[in-house]
């Protein structure tokens, strides 16, 4: 049958991982050596792995087999042609709450258990809920770029692709939409995870606020720096990276946004950094464990160790410390990371406090796992005009 088939080729390839490398990526190499495997084949197979990858740590005295028709059970929703071969109480039972699945197949483990580091997680999360969010798989998350709005929704309409508004412009859709025809990434809408589009909330706590000056000083993929430039049009932007082939790939995306004028550079941060005049806005979103996103890379609960929240986190502060003085007297400082880790957030900004001439104005946790969605900290600085 081809679900054994599914099955044995999951086993092999999780016998193969070592975690050197994001999964998406050994994956796609493993079918690319063995071509065999049908478009759909390879859909079921990968979907086999991450499921067995959502369990973490917990249950480890299972079989592999064991394990991937675990996680199978606990992240789906409706019945499964393997699980009814080989489950048959567990398939009769799909519609069963997520704890009570655990229930039904006997698992002694906490819920907790499956997330690595567990006792550095913040307390402003609730870790049982969190924990388990790990097996619904999250959501595709569309921002709407000014004047755009109704045009996305009605080309999505249009190719019958549901979405769920959440605020004027944030659309939700099932993660495997395929919109590579439908809407125009990045001149239409950017695709980001929604609290990823909330940290920009906190400069509501600035009434007035308009930076003329902006250096989005670890700016990635650009997605916080298109983010900025859409809630301030006319904003002098500045965007650094450690990696000259990120800021290839971003200047392709900023054409494609059409943002025409901006400065780059490469830059690395973990030392002093030399710029020309001083900001109204710094925004540093920082290297992290990327915890607060690991319902997207499951590898990571099984893969990521606890020695690594120290490394990050000296990276952080030395980041902090080289990037803070670039912001102008009266200007702010926005600190970011998609971690849940309280030595990456609010110890952080103990840091910044201690160490620097910045003042807190507001943090926030954005708890994502509530609505499919990654879970974010940021925190807002003022450096205080003297006299």
């Amino acid at each position: 049958m081809r679900h054994y088939s599914h099955l044995n080729t999951a086993e092999l390839i999780l016998t193969q991982y070592k975690g050197a490398q994001p999964f998406g990526l050994f994956i796609k190499d493993f079918f690319k050596a063995d071509k065999k495997y049908g478009s759909k084949d390879r859909k079921r197979i990968t979907a086999l792995c991450y499921s067995f990858f959502r369990l973490g740590k917990i249950e480890e005295e299972r079989s592999l087999k064991e394990r991937i028709l675990l996680g199978l059970f606990l992240a789906l929703a409706e019945p499964d042609g393997l699980l009814e071969a080989e489950k048959p109480e567990w398939n009769a039972s799909m519609g069963l709450s997520i704890k009570e699945k655990l229930t039904l197949a006997d698992v002694k483990s906490a819920a907790e258990e499956l997330f690595p580091a567990a006792s550095q997680i913040s307390s402003l999360i609730d870790q049982e809920k969190f924990a388990l969010s790990h097996f619904i798989q999250p959501d595709l998350f569309l921002r709407l770029r000014p004047g755009k709005e109704e045009r996305v929704k009605k080309d999505l309409a249009k190719a019958s692709i549901g979405f769920e508004e959440i605020g004027n412009s944030c659309l939700a859709l099932p993660n495997a939409s395929k919109l590579d025809d439908v809407v125009a990434a990045n001149r239409d809408v950017v695709i980001q995870d929604y609290s990823s589009q909330r940290v920009t909330e906190l400069l509501d706590e600035v009434p007035g606020f308009s930076p003329a000056k902006v250096w989005d000083c670890c700016a990635a993929s650009g997605g916080k720096s298109l983010l900025i430039y859409d809630r301030y049009p006319g904003i002098q932007l500045t965007v650094s990276d450690v990696r000259e082939n990120i800021l290839a790939n971003l200047a392709k995306r900023f054409r494609e946004a059409g943002i025409k004028q901006y400065n780059g550079f490469v830059a690395d941060l973990s030392k002093p950094v030399k710029q020309d005049g001083s900001f109204d806005l710094v925004m540093a979103d920082v290297p992290c464990s990327g915890s607060g996103t690991w319902g997207r890379t499951p590898e990571q609960l099984l893969f990521f160790t606890e020695q690594k929240i120290a490394e990050y986190a000296t990276r952080q502060r030395q980041i902090i410390s080289n990037t803070w003085q670039h912001v102008k007297p009266g200007g702010y400082f926005l600190y970011i990371t998609c971690s849940v880790y309280k030595q990456e957030n609010e110890e952080a900004v103990e840091f910044a406090l201690a160490n620097t001439k910045l003042k807190l104005v507001s943090s926030s946790l954005f708890q994502g796992y509530e609505q499919r969605a990654d879970t974010l900290f940021a925190a807002l600085f003022h450096y205080e005009k003297l006299g």
